[in-house]
């Protein structure tokens, strides 16, 4: 009976230690389910998170075990092992995450750098179950597929706009003429219709009838009050001198082909008479002008200024009487260099041009590096900054970055020469020196510009609101990052016929995304001509359903 009882005990004892064998783990493995969130890993800002969740099933987990867990990223070109999770059964006295043998969730925040090769990968984890001096080692359980780095295609290159030139097609030239009346009358003296005035007036129609880029437009007849004897009664003076100044034009102008205009009554003369105070060396010329600037009624400002009676009979001597007038002014337009006489005087007569026309003709030319020997000139003969700037521009865009950063630094800082300096640090892939230098431009195209760095910050969501409503590719990825396809392909829209490989391949993600497979396979086709795209095709986890 002895003997019994203790082959009883044997039997249980042994049975114990069968039931918490690590290899029964093992051998249960695949009832241990594993998700991923993501499903597909994804590259953000070349960092790739992910949330993983294991779920053990009741009575799996032994109460005296450890259990040892690597993620391992498995892509062309080799592996990577992110750092080893170590869990324990409820039994055991240590320090590691409990797995109770009730079963139940236990999840991990995993994060690793990206490495090229990893387009094609996928996430497992691999096991060793442990008890004592036993060990066994868990089949591997796939966790996800990955890595998706769309946001890759951003394109770096930034935008730099040129200064734009203050160029004139038509210069405008307004010459004039300006006879004056005595006080309290409104009739035109004869010695004033000879006057210089009046002679270099007429001179100037005359050059402008026999330029042919000019042309006289029309003459405009302008009669003045001054600014005493009440403005009622000036009102009445500037009229009638409206009516004498008209009458002695023809007189002036006897050119059947110039008329006159408008004829204008201006009153009180005020505005001229700030003027002429303001040039003159009166003595309180400041006291004469701070009292217009405190009264606008011309009533209160007459007394106030006849107030000061000494100060009053200068201007009655020097500035009142040269408000007693008539004026014509004449508009003559002035046809300017034509783009074709632009580019044959940069070739034959470079020096003739001035600040505005050197910068319009440079932006005639069609190749940058065209453009740098006439912003050369403008900066030689004018100081100009903006062919300062412009030069900087020019080289850069024509491949010469080292020259372009040295014609840069002479440039005084602004919206635009900041921006530069942004897109200089995103070629250099400063992504921090770029954010600042766009944040200090804040101009409409340094916003642009900023949506790039969001890209690869992976902010997408303050990208496609600096890009909402913005065409090309970035503006485009921008809202295939955020899942607003309508909004990519209209973005994509301005590609048109260009047939560029970039536009066809993110109009293929587009495809993909919304399950299209006929349109995926199009949009590739035109990227098969492109070997880099190509081979990206072949190993992105966005055609993984088609392939």
């Amino acid at each position: 009976m002895k003997g019994i009882k203790l082959f009883t005990a044997a039997v249980l004892g042994f049975a114990m230690i069968a039931c918490s064998n690590p290899k029964k783990m093992a051998e249960q493995a695949e009832n241990v389910l594993v998700a991923c969130q993501p499903e597909t890993l994804e590259v953000v800002a070349g960092k790739v998170d992910v949330k993983v969740d294991v779920t053990y099933p009741a009575d799996y987990f032994l109460p005296d075990v450890y259990l040892k867990v690597t993620p391992v990223v498995v892509y062309e070109g080799g592996e990577y092992k992110l750092p080893e999770l170590t869990y324990q059964g409820e039994k055991v006295q240590d320090n590691f995450k409990v797995v109770p043998s009730a079963g139940g969730v236990v999840s991990e925040n995993l994060s690793f750098d990206f490495q090229p090769g990893m387009e094609k990968c996928y996430l497992e984890l691999r096991g060793v179950v442990s008890k004592g001096n036993q060990s066994v080692d868990v089949p591997s359980k796939k966790a996800a597929d990955g890595c998706n780095t769309t946001y890759m295609l951003v394109k770096k290159c930034g935008q730099i706009d040129y200064k734009a030139d203050n160029y004139q097609e038509v210069l405008y030239e307004n010459p004039e003429a300006q006879i004056l009346y005595t006080i309290g009358s409104s009739e035109v003296r004869g010695s004033q219709l000879r006057g210089k005035s009046v002679k270099d007036f007429q001179a100037a129609l005359k050059e402008a009838k026999e330029n042919e880029r000019k042309t006289v437009t029309g003459v405009d007849v302008v009669a003045y009050a001054s600014p005493d004897g009440g403005e009622e009664l000036n009102a009445k003076l500037s009229d009638k001198r409206s009516g004498s100044a008209n009458k002695a034009f023809g007189k002036v102008v006897k050119d059947k082909d110039v008329a006159a205009g408008d004829v204008k009554s201006v009153g009180q003369d005020w505005e001229g008479f700030q003027e002429l105070v303001a040039e003159s060396n009166i003595e309180d010329k400041d006291l004469i002008l701070r009292v217009l600037s405190m009264y606008s009624d011309p009533a209160v400002r007459e007394k106030e200024i006849k107030n000061m009676s000494a100060v009053y009979k200068s201007l009655a001597k020097q500035v009142l009487p040269e408000l007693r007038r008539a004026r014509f002014i004449a508009t003559v337009e002035n046809k300017n260099f034509t783009a074709e006489e632009l580019a044959t005087l940069v070739e034959e007569n470079i020096d003739v041009l001035d600040e505005e026309a050197l910068l319009r003709a440079a932006s005639l030319k069609e190749k940058d590096a065209d453009k740098v020997a006439i912003y050369r000139k403008a900066v030689e003969k004018f100081s100009s900054a903006r062919a300062q700037y412009n030069l900087a521009v020019a080289l850069y865009k024509s491949g010469d970055k080292a020259a372009a950063k040295a014609e840069l630094d002479k440039c005084t800082k602004d919206a635009d020469v900041n921006n530069f300096y942004g897109v200089i640090a995103l070629g250099e892939n400063d992504i921090a020196g770029a954010a600042s230098c766009f944040a200090a431009s804040g101009n409409a195209t340094s916003k642009k510009n900023a949506a790039i760095v969001d890209i690869l910050t992976g902010k997408y969501t303050a990208a496609a609101s600096k890009l909402s409503g913005e065409k090309g590719f970035n503006a485009a990825l921008a809202a295939v990052l955020v899942g607003k396809y309508t909004e990519a392909k209209d973005a994509l829209s301005c590609c048109g016929k260009c047939e560029c490989p970039k536009c066809a391949y993110l109009s293929a993600v587009i495809a993909a995304r919304q399950g299209k497979a006929d349109e995926v396979k199009a949009a590739l086709e035109k990227v098969a001509g492109n070997a880099e795209l190509a081979a990206r095709a072949a190993k992105d986890i966005e055609f993984a359903k088609f392939n």
